[in-house]
């Protein structure tokens, strides 16, 4: 992250969106091999012969099998999916702008240079609420409405963008170089190595 900032830019927070939406994941996770064990037990104790007679007992290695790798579907098809989206989404907040960065191997970068920010809304539903996330919607002149999900602390992190807001230098602060000069406690929490990091 470091080697993307401009000269005299900080990293304020890193977070990564709430992890409410892995709760289905971790659910089928621990579900479907539970379920596949005792589709097995099932079958080996002969129940699939007792209600289908037509089943021959050698099938029953192959509906194993199938037990096992509907498991296996399931954990490699539906939930690593969704923990490594969850987990290649990042939201980042510097001293300069609010960056959102999505997947691992398919990349899109999005972010929001705070100068640009004209009105932030947070928007909560009752779960969200409830775990103390929330959606933040930024009004920018040049993009719009810019949204990010599920940010977790999303009390906190408003007031860091806000803060941040705050601390914008003025254009006079400007050098010819294109560096920002920030006199001794301009920039807030005494950031120095790399900032807050909340994952």
């Amino acid at each position: 992250m470091r080697k993307d900032l401009v000269p005299g830019e900080q990293v304020i927070v890193t977070t990564r969106p709430q992890p409410r939406k892995l709760a289905g994941a971790a659910l089928a996770f621990i579900v479907s091999p539970a379920l596949a064990a005792f589709a097995s037990a099932w079958i080996l104790r002969g129940e699939v012969r007792r209600h289908v007679p037509f089943i021959a007992a050698q099938w029953n290695p192959w509906l194993v099998a199938a037990c096992i790798g509907g498991a296996a579907w399931v954990w490699l098809g539906y939930c690593l999916p969704r923990l490594l989206r969850w987990h290649g989404t990042r939201y980042t907040l510097t001293s300069r702008r609010i960056m959102a960065r999505y997947g691992r191997l398919k990349r899109r970068d999005q972010q929001v240079p705070l100068a640009w920010i004209r009105n932030l809304t947070v928007h909560e539903s009752l779960l969200q609420r409830l775990l103390r996330s929330g959606n933040i919607s930024l009004e920018t002149g040049q993009q719009g409405v810019v949204t990010f999900q599920d940010v977790p602390e999303v009390a906190r992190f408003r007031e860091y963008i806000l803060d941040a807001i705050g601390e914008l230098p003025d254009d006079r602060d400007v050098q010819p170089d294109g560096t920002t000069h920030y006199p001794d406690g301009a920039l807030p929490w005494e950031m120095r190595e790399g900032g807050r990091d909340d994952r």
